[in-house]
C-alpha cells in the first residue's frame, strides 16, 4: 500500500477516535443555545466594611459554559462547584460593576456557590436567599437537567463604609436576548429600594443625592420630548402660524406648565389606574394634534387663544408623560419631586431647542418655496392626516376595553374635589391673565393709532 494512502487512513482513524472520545465524555461539549428571556435578581447590602452582592442566574444563561454531567443532561453535582465559581466570575462579577463613591470595586471574593431547582423560592427575601446560598447543598445523587437549574452566589467586596455613595452598573445583556434584572438595594437602617431593568440601563445610583437624580431627569425630560413623535407633532402644529419667540414662548411654558400638573398628579397616585386610562389619553394625544392641525388649516388660530388650548390639552399630554416615566421614577430615589421637576424642565429645554431649529426653517420655506398660507395648509394638513390614523388605530384599542365608574370612595372623592378646586383656581388665573394681555394689547393699538400732539 502506498505510503500516501497509509498516512490518510491513519489521519481518518485518528479523527474517529477523537470524535468517539469526544461524544462518551461526561462533559457536555455541545454549544448552549441563548435562551429568549432571562431573569437576574440580585440583592446589594452593605454592611460595616463589606459590600455583599447575593445573584441568582440561571445555568443556561452561560452560553459558553461546559458543566459537568453523571449522564446525558444530568448535571454532576459532585464535580460541579469549580465550573460553578468560574461562571460566576466570568458572567456575574466580570458583567456587574459596582462603585462606591464613583469609584469601581473590584476583586470581590466568592464566599459560596449553590445549585437551586427552579421551583426554589429563597429570593423572595435577603435573608432567605442567604441561609440557601451558604445553607446545605442538593444531595450529589440528584438528578436534574443542567438547563433547568439557577446559579446562586454570594460576593464579598470590601468597602470602606456602608454609609458611602454605592452605584451599579449591570452589563448583563449577553445572558440571553431580553434580560430583566430584579434588583434590591438594602442601605444600612434605611427601607429596601427595588429595581428593575430591562437589559443594560448604565449607570444605576442606587441612592442617588439629589443632584444626581436632578441631572438624570432632566437628561430623560430633553431626550423623552426629542424621541416622542406625537409630542413633537403637536409643539410643530403649535409653531406653524406663529414663528416668533416671544409670541410661542407663552405658548409653549403654558403647554409645559399643563402637563407638570397631571405629570405630577399622576407620580404621587392621583391619577385613575384603570385599565382603560393609557388606550384612553394615548387616543386624546392623537385627537389634540389633529384638532390644532385643522385649527391651522381653517386660519383661526390667534396668539391669546392658543396658549389657553395648549394648557388644555397639555394636561392630556402630562399623563402621557408619566406613563414613559413609571418605569424610571425608581432611579429617583428619595427626590421624586426633584426628579418630576427636573423631568420638566429637559422637557421644556427641549422645546426651546425645537423652536430654535424649526422657526428658521419655516421662515425659508414659507419664504423660498412656497406661500405662507398655502404652506401652512398643506403642512397642517400631511400632520392630520398621520395623526388621523393614530386616533382611528388608538380607538381601536381603547374599545377592548369595558369603561367602569370608580367606586365612590370618602378619600379618593376628597382628593379629586381638592384637584377639581386648585384646575378652578388654575383656570380663573388663566382667564385673568388672557384678560390682562389682551387690555394691555388693545391699549397699545389704540397708542398707537392715536395722533401725536405735534400733528393735531
Amino acid at each position: 500500500m502506498p505510503t500516501q494512502k497509509i498516512s490518510t487512513l491513519r489521519v481518518f482513524g485518528a479523527a474517529a477516535i477523537m470524535a468517539a472520545l469526544l461524544l462518551s465524555s461526561p462533559l457536555s461539549t455541545f454549544a448552549h443555545t441563548i435562551p429568549n428571556d432571562v431573569t437576574l435578581q440580585a440583592f446589594v447590602k452593605p454592611s460595616g466594611a463589606h459590600l455583599y452582592l447575593l445573584v441568582r442566574v440561571p445555568l443556561k444563561a452561560m452560553s459558553d459554559m461546559e458543566f459537568p454531567e453523571r449522564e446525558p443532561g444530568s448535571l454532576d453535582l459532585a464535580r460541579v462547584d469549580p465550573t460553578l465559581r468560574e461562571g460566576a466570575t466570568r458572567y456575574v462579577s466580570d458583567a456587574i460593576e459596582l462603585y462606591e463613591n464613583d469609584i469601581r470595586l473590584l476583586n470581590p471574593q466568592i464566599v459560596d456557590t449553590r445549585v437551586a431547582l427552579e421551583s426554589d423560592r429563597s429570593f423572595t427575601s435577603y435573608e432567605d436567599a442567604l441561609a440557601h446560598v451558604t445553607g446545605p447543598r442538593l444531595p450529589d445523587d440528584t438528578s436534574v437537567a443542567w438547563d433547568q437549574t439557577l446559579l446562586d452566589v454570594l460576593f464579598d467586596y470590601p468597602i470602606h463604609s456602608d454609609k458611602s455613595n454605592f452605584a451599579i452598573h449591570p452589563q448583563v445583556a449577553g445572558l440571553g436576548l431580553r434580560v430583566v434584572t430584579v434588583l434590591r438595594f438594602l442601605p444600612p437602617g434605611g427601607a429596601i429600594r427595588a429595581f428593575e431593568f430591562v437589559d443594560d440601563p448604565g449607570l444605576v445610583r442606587l441612592d442617588p443625592r439629589w443632584y444626581q437624580a436632578a441631572a438624570r431627569f432632566v437628561d430623560m425630560g430633553f431626550l423623552h420630548i426629542l424621541d416622542g413623535t406625537d409630542h413633537l407633532l403637536f409643539l410643530f402644529c403649535l409653531i406653524i402660524p406663529f414663528r416668533r419667540f416671544r409670541e410661542l414662548i407663552p405658548v409653549v411654558t403654558s403647554f409645559t406648565v399643563a402637563h407638570s400638573i397631571t405629570l405630577l398628579a399622576s407620580a404621587y397616585n392621583l391619577g385613575p389606574s384603570a385599565l382603560w386610562f393609557p388606550p384612553l389619553i394615548e387616543m386624546l394625544i392623537a385627537l389634540s394634534i389633529v384638532y390644532m392641525a385643522l385649527e391651522n388649516i381653517v386660519g383661526g388660530a390667534t396668539v391669546h387663544r392658543r396658549w389657553i388650548i395648549a394648557f388644555g390639552f397639555g394636561l392630556v399630554h402630562g399623563f402621557g408623560f408619566s406613563f414613559a416615566l413609571r418605569q424610571t421614577l425608581q432611579f429617583a430615589g428619595t427626590h421624586l419631586l426633584t426628579s418630576l421637576l427636573s423631568f420638566n424642565l429637559g422637557v421644556e429645554l427641549g422645546q426651546l431647542l425645537i423652536l430654535a431649529l424649526l422657526i428658521p426653517v419655516l421662515d425659508l420655506l414659507f419664504r423660498y418655496v412656497v406661500a405662507e398660507r398655502m404652506g401652512t395648509i398643506i403642512l397642517s394638513a400631511m400632520v392630520a392626516h398621520t395623526a388621523w390614523h393614530w386616533m382611528i388605530d388608538r380607538w381601536s384599542v381603547l374599545r377592548r376595553y369595558q369603561f367602569e365608574w370608580p367606586a365612590l370612595q370618602a378619600a379618593p372623592l376628597a382628593t379629586a374635589l381638592r384637584w377639581m378646586m386648585l384646575l378652578v383656581i388654575l383656570a380663573g388665573l388663566a382667564w385673568f391673565l388672557w384678560g390682562e394681555m389682551r387690555h394691555r394689547a388693545l391699549r397699545g393699538a389704540a397708542g398707537k393709532a392715536a395722533p401725536s400732539p405735534r400733528n393735531v
